[in-house]
């Protein structure tokens, strides 16, 4: 974790899409002034929809990996913010958390059909993930 930055993590289930794109976003659009990281409470791996999506703005996240909150219980974080509500249900209280924030956002991986149907859930979440953080942390780098 690097000095001066202030610092997230986002909380999912899974750590497989909407953390995974927050994390990732954040990182890339306001890595200035935020360091991000993502974690699930039962994770499991990166959705390949979520890998799909990202790429299509120009952010890899091909090479993340899902994490378990476990990995974070001793570090400090300025915000620890879950983007479910089950995490949210799981994770009420984060011991290093200055502030704990809960933003909701529907869950694209329980989208089904046509795999253009559930690549437009993915692209629907990452954009709505995207107006909340560019809304929450300012400007972009």
């Amino acid at each position: 974790m690097l000095p001066n930055k202030k610092k997230i993590l986002f909380i999912c289930t899974h750590n497989s899409a909407r953390s995974q794109m927050a994390e990732a976003i954040v990182n890339s659009y306001y890595g200035n002034d935020y360091e991000a990281y993502s974690a699930g409470i039962q994770p499991t791996e990166v959705n390949a929809y979520a890998i799909n999506v990202m790429a299509e703005i120009g952010i890899d996240i091909s090479k993340h990996v899902s994490k378990s909150i476990e990995e974070f219980r001793n570090a400090s974080f300025d915000y620890v913010i879950t983007v479910c509500d089950k995490a949210r249900e799981t994770c009420p209280f984060f011991p290093g958390a200055r502030e704990l924030i809960h933003k909701g956002f529907n869950d694209p991986a329980e989208v089904t059909g046509p795999p253009a149907v559930v690549r437009a859930a993915f692209r629907n979440t990452r954009d709505e993930i995207h107006k909340y953080l560019r809304e929450k942390f300012g400007k972009e780098k």
